[in-house]
């Protein structure tokens, strides 16, 4: 960009001009000056008046690349659409709820001979067989993927799914069924599957291994995490060994709605250093005053560790399931952040600005 610019400078009559360079300004390797003729004119007073035009060209900054600080190196999305799915099978399928739980979940594997390359923390698309009310094929629905990128067999040739079968009654008094949730839920060995995606990057784990990672998870929002801890925990990488703090935090209604239990206690024995584990069973707990116990009340019992941990560049928050959480844990944090002086939903921002702070709720 170049600009002209015109100046008038008044000089002492002595002959020396030189200016000390203690005086500068502006640094000489960012702006180029254009030689030009330099024109003076005798003023009153002994001194001179110096009229200089120049043609300043300021260089452009470089543009800065910003470096991810997730694991996105090569991350894959949409390499199967709609229209061109790719088709697995089932190879189980399983329920991990108990029979007095209050709706019914299912953790299920899919083949994919690795024809769907994913990464923990991204979701696929599944269609369901049939056609809807206008007879039109079923559109997709997204699910967080459940299983690490080598898959629950460790050979990155099949994808899991955590699904919650969804059943309720409508305005009318009838009883209705997702359609999706429904499919795969009653889903046999066998059967094909319609897959779609990978898609997501917003949940990606994070590249440092030494990162304190902080997961919050309702219901079947826990498939991401499950997928994370797997990496963490249960299998061995040449280019990645996790040495942080990976902490949970899993809501459900009933101990019986909780996922992957006795996966996660495992884990707690393999690696009681690094792997903190905390359940809020909202029926069954309370706190101290008396209160259910959400997400957000059991996250209020650790409030000061978890401001002071949410204030380091290597703590990363991960929110996954039902929308309603968000609110909890705003009011817990932003309370924190007021009495130290800080606007939360100012320095939400910035963590999110940063990659440290990753919702996906529903």
């Amino acid at each position: 960009m170049a600009t002209a610019v015109s100046a008038a400078v008044s000089l002492p009559s002595s002959k020396s001009t030189s200016f000390s360079s203690r005086n500068s300004i502006i640094s000489t390797d960012k702006i180029n000056f254009n030689k030009v003729p330099l024109y003076y004119r005798n003023v009153s007073g002994g001194s001179r008046l110096v009229s200089i035009r120049a043609q300043v060209t300021t260089e452009a900054p470089a543009k800065v690349e910003k470096i991810s600080k997730k694991q996105d190196e090569g991350v894959i999305v949409n390499k199967f659409r709609p229209k061109e799915p790719y088709v697995g099978r089932c190879l189980l399928n399983t329920k991990i709820t108990g029979d007095d739980a209050p709706g019914e979940t299912w953790h299920m594997v899919f083949s994919t001979e690795g024809e769907v390359p994913y990464r923990e923390g991204q979701s696929i698309g599944v269609i369901a067989d049939g056609v809807d009310a206008n007879g039109k094929p079923h559109k997709l629905r997204l699910y967080s993927i459940a299983s690490s990128a080598l898959g629950d067999f460790g050979d990155s040739k099949t994808v899991s799914l955590c699904v919650k079968r969804l059943v309720y009654t409508n305005d009318k008094g009838e009883e209705v069924k997702g359609v999706c949730s429904n499919f795969l839920c009653d889903l046999k060995p066998g059967a094909e599957v319609k897959i779609t995606g990978p898609v997501g990057k917003e949940m990606l784990m994070p590249k440092d291994p030494n990162a304190t990672v902080i997961m919050l998870a309702t219901g079947t929002g826990i498939a991401p995490f499950r997928s994370f801890l797997w990496k963490m925990f249960f299998e061995k990488h040449e280019d990645y060994k996790f040495n942080g703090t990976a902490w949970l935090f899993l809501g459900v209604p009933t101990s019986s709605s909780l996922l992957y239990k006795e996966e996660f206690e495992k884990m707690k024995e393999k690696a009681p250093e690094n792997f903190r584990l905390d359940f809020a069973v909202s029926r069954e707990q309370t706190n101290e005053n008396g209160e259910k116990m959400y997400i957000q009340t059991r996250m209020a019992q650790y409030a000061e560790e978890l401001w002071t941990l949410l204030q380091k560049d290597n703590t990363f928050i991960y929110m996954c399931g039902l929308k309603g959480m968000e609110q909890g844990i705003d009011e817990i944090m932003s309370a924190l952040a007021e009495r130290d002086g800080i606007v939360w939903a100012d320095y939400k921002k910035q963590l999110k600005k940063a990659e440290q702070w990753n919702v996906e709720v529903y």
